[in-house]
Order: structure tokens, then C-alpha cells, then sequence
């Protein structure tokens, strides 16, 4: 995995990306986290998480015309969150930090913020903690613009008293009852100083491109803030005149302002790494599916504010939005106490180290490999290719420990050794039409029913149906090896290519699954799929009736036509079915896959315990390695193969 794949698959996580509020915010407040807080009730902290982004909490909490409540996530399930009354009840009942913000030193620059409205002192404040010196030019007598026209009721004028007092310092000074024209030309002020933001509002609209462009239509650039003068920005209602005013824009224009200002006048790019500043689209996903319906909470107060308690219990509706749909179904996902993200950057620093100890070995090992991340992922991000790939690399590099797959592969080794492995035709017969492969598993652990199954087939399919034993090589795929699965793959194809090309029957999923990469698709067939068409044997048996759940191997997770097969056949000899939550193309693992049960034994075990708990039900599976699974932890558990040739008394397994 090299920097650029890296890049590639981080990108893929939108766990990271920000919640509908925060990126329709222009300026970016962190409602989620803030929502978090009040819920705990530490309204302090939930004020200190305001005030980072805002700096005149009290004036934009009171008057924000509020864009992230029009596309909270809750208005799926309820009424929007109440988010700016929320904001209000951190500057209520919040206390702020003591912490003291030191400024950057003095970079002997000096920038003219014409206008004293929001967008004009915000850019002031930021500029003046970057170093640089800043001349406040006001027409009127005071600071704070069409702030004061706002009702007393709705905005007193203490709390814009009291916001007012944080744009001061050394650094800012202040000329009132000054304007562009009579009092200053744009020349002089660009003469006088370096650079030049005008936050002056709609009002003054045509003075501007009187004074400024000579009667022109003076152009702003919406991500930077340049016009068409050098080292002239503007910013807020004068670049919206058509629009409503919005006081949280404003601030948002002043912030940006200052970021380019500041690029501006240190002679770097003004345009890098600018995509998502002020309101933008996230990729964040959020299911709702399981969230109760909830209106808000309302206001006891005529005032029109929350009150501590009906604050906290506002602040619990939110949903605290974030995707963690692969964590949700994953247990090897939420075991490692991250999600894909994270882990994508853990493997490739494991796989970066040249000496030392690699502490993402167990990680990258634990992985079942079964997709089911991929599945649910809005981005379609399979943490199985990952952790795969790693494991090839780790191989490669000669680092990959012996404790974690060695058992499997002598296992695999001596499935195909001579001591085990067999291929021929039917007896009496030189050729075959068919092969039956039924898995190297389903042979160690039920070989009556192997030996029934090709019976079986030999009565029911003409031509001949010849017999393979072996093993896929699916333990080494898994493992990484990918010299020895190329060899054990080869082999099985000269074999099946020595015995005349017949038709595969596999009874595995996982061989099924490896097979279709290497076999002609005409040339393999599910056993499941082969009993649903040819009928059930004579001797098999209607069963009691019995309700009995479904759990599909997740190597059969793109094999729909293999799960309705099975479904066929469990409805031909009565059982009642029970479909489990997460089954068919969305299945789990029963702890096997990837070899995870050699790898990380304790996680196996949750990953079989979280299967078996989906449902009180008995289970029926077509996979040898999942019903010993379940039956390891007391699951019952009945192979499909012994409901059709063993007439089982679901009583007693």
C-alpha cells in the first residue's frame, strides 16, 4: 500500500466527515458535540465548543438565522433539533473558559477593515491574533453595525455590549463617522495599507462601485473574497444584495476573509485547501432506521428560553450523527475500538515498519474477510481486500508470524496429500459429465452424508458423476499465501482438466466461491441448487413441523440463486423458516472465515456467540464449519444434508 492507495481508502470512511449541521453551518460550530455536552449537562463545555467558532456568542445566538436546523438529520424521525435555542442555554447557563488565547507576533502589516458590522469585526479579531495591525473605519458612531437594529426583546443591548468587548487590543484601533468618499478614497487606504477588507453591507453598495470601481459592478469571488482590485477583499451583505441578511454568513465571510487576507499578505496561495469552507454537501451517512419518533421538547418559559433540564433533554434528541454502519454489524470492526478509517491508516504503518515490534499483526489477522463490511458501507469500503492485501504484503515481506495461519495451511497440506485426497470417475465409467466436489470440511465431519450426496447425484444426473476430495485452497488465500493457493488452485485444475472437463458440483460455499474465479461459469454448480432442481430423494423424509433459522454462509453472499435453493428445499420437507435479521446477501460470519478463529480465538468466540444470539430458533446452515461452530457454544444446529438423507429429529442434535 503506497501513499496514493492510502489516500484512496481513507477516503472511502466517511465516518470522519461532518454531520449535516456542522456543513451547512457557514461558519462551522460543532452542534453535534455541543448537543453531546448539554445532554451531559456541562453547559460550560458546551459554551467553550460554541465560542471556538463564534466569537459574539451572545449576538448570534439570539439573532442566527440558524441554516443547520433546515437539514437536521432528526426531521426524519421529528422535529428538528432545536439548535440555536440550545445555543442560547450554553451562553445562559455555561461559564466561559479561563483559558487565554496568546497572539501570534506582531508581522508589521496593516490591514483597513472598512465596516464594524459582524463580517468586519470578525475579520478584525482573527487578523489581529495573527500579528497583524488592524484600522477599524465605522460611519457611524459605533461598533456592531445593523446588529442594533434587532428588538431589545429579541437582542438586548447589554449582551451586544458585552460580545463588543472582545474586538480590543493593541493591535485594533478605531475610526468612527468615517466613510469611503468623503472621508477616504480606496486609493489612499491602499496606499496606506497592505490590504483592504470591506465589510461595509448592502447599504453602501453604491458608494463602493462609485468610489471604489468608478460606477462599475465591482466582481467578489465567493471561496476567497479577492475583487477585481489587488489586495482588495469584501465580504458579508455587500456581496449579497439580492439575498436575506444573514448575521452567521456574515460572521462566516469575515473568518474566511481573514484566511485569505493572512495567505495574501504572506505571499502564499489563497486558493489551496479551500473545499470546504463555509456551507457544503457531506458525504456522511446516517441511518434513522431504528431511531424513535420525537418532537421537541418544549419551552415552559414565555421568554422563549430552555430552562437547564428542558435544555439537557433537547440536547438528547440529537442524534449525534455518524455512518459506523460496518461497527454496527461488525464484531471484528467494534472490537478494535475504531472503525475503517483508523485501521486503514494502522495496517499501513504496521506494514511501514522496517524494525520493531508491528502491533497491527492482529488486527490485519482477526479479519474474517467476509464483505459484509462492504455491504453496508454507503461507499462500498471492504475492509476484507484490506486486511487480504496486508496479509499477501506481510507474507511477502517475510513478516507474517506462523502462529496465525500455520495450523490451517498443514491442515489444508495434508487435505490434498495422498492420504486424503482422491479423483476418479463414477464406478464402471471412463468419463464423466459432472464431478462432485463436497469440500475437504463437510468430508471430516460428516462423511456418511458425502457418501449419501454422491449417491445421490449418480442417480439423478446422467453421464457420469465423477468423485474429487481435496481442499479448495482457501486457507491459503486467506492466509495471504498466494504461492501456494496458485499451486493448490493449478493443481485442481489439471485435475479437472485430466478427467475431461466435467461440471463441478460444489457442496462448500467457500470452494463455490473460489471456483467461480477459475472455472468456466457453465462448469460449476451449487450441490443445493442441483437437489432443488433434480427433487428431493425418495427417501427423504417430511419433517414435524419445526421453525428453524436460516444462517447462510458468508461465503455464499453473492450467490442469491444459492439461498433460494436452499429455502426450496427446507420448504419441501415442512419447516417452518425464520429469516434472521442479517442473512442471505447480508449475512455474518460464524468465526471461521479468514481464518480468524486461528488468529484471534476470543474474538471467534464473540463472533459466534453475536451469531447464535440473533434468534431463539434452531439453526439450519449448509456449511459444515458453521454447524460446528455453533454447536461448540451449545448452539442447535442441524446440517441441511442431514435433514434430506438422515431424517433428523430436530429433538436430538
Amino acid at each position: 500500500m503506497n501513499q496514493t492507495e492510502l489516500r484512496e481508502l481513507e477516503n472511502l470512511c466517511i465516518q470522519e466527515c461532518s454531520p449535516w449541521c456542522v456543513s451547512n453551518c457557514p461558519a462551522h460550530v460543532d452542534v453535534r458535540s455541543m448537543c453531546a455536552a448539554i445532554a451531559k449537562k456541562d453547559f460550560s463545555a458546551a459554551l467553550n465548543i460554541f465560542v471556538r467558532t463564534i466569537p459574539f456568542p451572545r449576538i448570534i445566538s439570539q439573532i442566527c438565522d440558524h441554516p443547520c436546523e433546515n437539514v437536521c438529520k432528526r426531521m426524519e424521525v421529528g422535529e428538528a433539533v432545536a439548535i440555536r435555542s440550545l445555543e442560547r442555554a450554553a451562553v445562559a447557563w455555561g461559564k466561559p473558559g479561563t483559558k487565554r488565547v496568546v497572539p501570534l507576533p506582531a508581522r508589521n502589516k496593516r490591514v483597513a477593515i472598512v465596516g464594524a458590522g459582524l463580517s468586519g469585526l470578525t475579520a478584525a479579531v482573527d487578523l489581529s491574533k495573527k500579528g497583524y495591525e488592524c484600522a477599524i473605519l465605522e460611519a457611524t458612531d459605533r461598533l456592531g453595525g445593523s446588529v442594533w437594529d434587532y428588538p431589545g426583546d429579541l437582542l438586548p443591548k447589554s449582551d451586544i455590549e458585552a460580545d463588543l468587548q472582545i474586538v480590543s487590543g493593541p493591535r485594533i484601533t478605531f475610526e468612527f463617522e468615517k466613510t469611503l468618499g468623503a472621508d477616504h478614497s480606496i486609493s489612499d487606504l491602499i496606499t496606506s495599507f497592505d490590504a483592504i477588507y470591506l465589510g461595509t453591507g448592502r447599504q453602501s453598495f453604491d458608494t463602493i462601485a462609485m468610489h471604489c470601481f468608478h460606477g462599475k459592478k465591482f466582481e467578489i469571488d465567493p471561496t476567497t473574497f479577492e475583487t477585481q482590485l489587488n489586495g482588495v477583499f469584501a465580504g458579508g451583505s455587500v456581496m449579497r444584495i439580492d439575498g436575506p441578511v444573514s448575521p452567521i454568513t456574515s460572521v462566516s465571510d469575515g473568518r474566511r476573509a481573514a484566511i485569505s487576507i493572512d495567505r495574501f499578505l504572506q505571499g502564499v496561495s489563497i486558493t489551496a485547501s479551500r473545499e470546504n469552507e463555509g456551507p457544503y454537501q457531506t458525504r456522511l451517512f446516517t441511518s434513522t432506521r431504528a431511531i424513535d419518533y420525537r418532537d421537541r421538547i418544549p419551552m415552559k418559559n414565555p421568554s422563549g428560553k430552555y430552562s437547564e433540564d428542558e435544555a439537557v433533554q433537547e440536547a438528547a434528541r440529537c442524534l449525534n450523527c455518524e455512518c459506523m454502519e460496518c461497527v454496527k454489524v461488525c464484531e471484528f470492526l467494534s472490537s478494535f475500538s475504531g472503525y475503517p478509517r483508523k485501521y486503514i491508516r494502522q495496517i499501513y504503518n504496521n506494514l511501514s515498519i522496517v524494525m520493531g515490534q508491528r502491533h497491527g499483526n492482529k488486527l490485519i489477522n482477526s479479519c474474517s474477510l467476509c464483505g459484509l463490511c462492504k455491504e453496508v458501507c454507503p461507499e462500498e469500503l471492504h475492509m476484507g481486500e484490506v486486511c487480504r492485501s496486508a496479509r499477501q504484503t506481510m507474507v511477502e515481506q517475510g513478516k507474517m508470524p506462523p502462529s496465525a495461519h500455520e495450523f490451517a495451511i498443514r491442515d489444508m497440506e495434508f487435505s490434498n496429500s495422498d492420504k486424503c485426497a482422491l479423483v476418479r470417475h463414477q464406478p464402471g465409467m471412463d468419463s464423466s459429465a459432472f464431478v462432485f466436489f463436497p469440500g475437504c470440511r463437510l468430508s471430516g465431519s460428516s462423511p456418511q452424508n458425502v457418501h449419501k450426496s454422491y449417491q445421490y447425484l449418480m442417480e439423478n444426473l446422467p453421464d457420469g458423476v465423477g468423485l474429487m476430495l481435496g481442499c479448495c485452497g482457501a486457507p491459503a488465500e486467506w492466509a495471504g499465501r498466494q504461492d501456494d493457493f496458485a499451486r493448490v488452485s493449478e493443481e485442481f485444475l489439471e485435475q479437472w482438466r485430466g478427467m475431461g472437463r466435467p461440471t463441478v458440483i460444489a457442496a462448500c460455499s467457500s470452494c463455490y466461491s473460489l471456483f467461480r474465479k477459475s472455472l468456466p461459469k457453465d462448469k460449476l454448480r451449487s450441490l443445493w441448487e442441483t437437489i432443488d432442481t433434480c427433487g428431493l430423494p425418495d427417501s427423504a423424509c417430511k419433517q414435524r413441523s419445526m421453525t428453524l433459522a436460516v444462517h447462510d454462509p458468508c461465503s455464499s453472499r453473492h450467490e442469491p440463486r444459492v439461498h433460494q435453493a436452499v429455502r426450496n428445499i427446507l420448504k419441501k420437507l415442512g419447516c417452518e423458516l425464520h429469516e434472521l435479521v442479517l442473512s442471505r446477501g447480508l449475512t455474518e460470519c460464524c468465526g471461521y472465515g479468514g481464518l480468524m478463529c486461528f488468529a484471534n480465538r476470543d474474538l471467534a468466540a464473540k463472533v459466534i456467540n453475536r451469531r447464535i444470539d440473533a434468534s431463539p430458533d434452531d439453526f439450519v446452515t449448509y456449511c459444515a464449519v458453521c454447524q460446528d461452530h455453533f454447536l461448540s457454544q451449545g448452539k442447535n444446529t442441524v446440517h441441511l444434508l442431514e435433514l434430506i438423507f438422515e431424517k433428523k429429529d430436530l429433538g436430538t442434535f
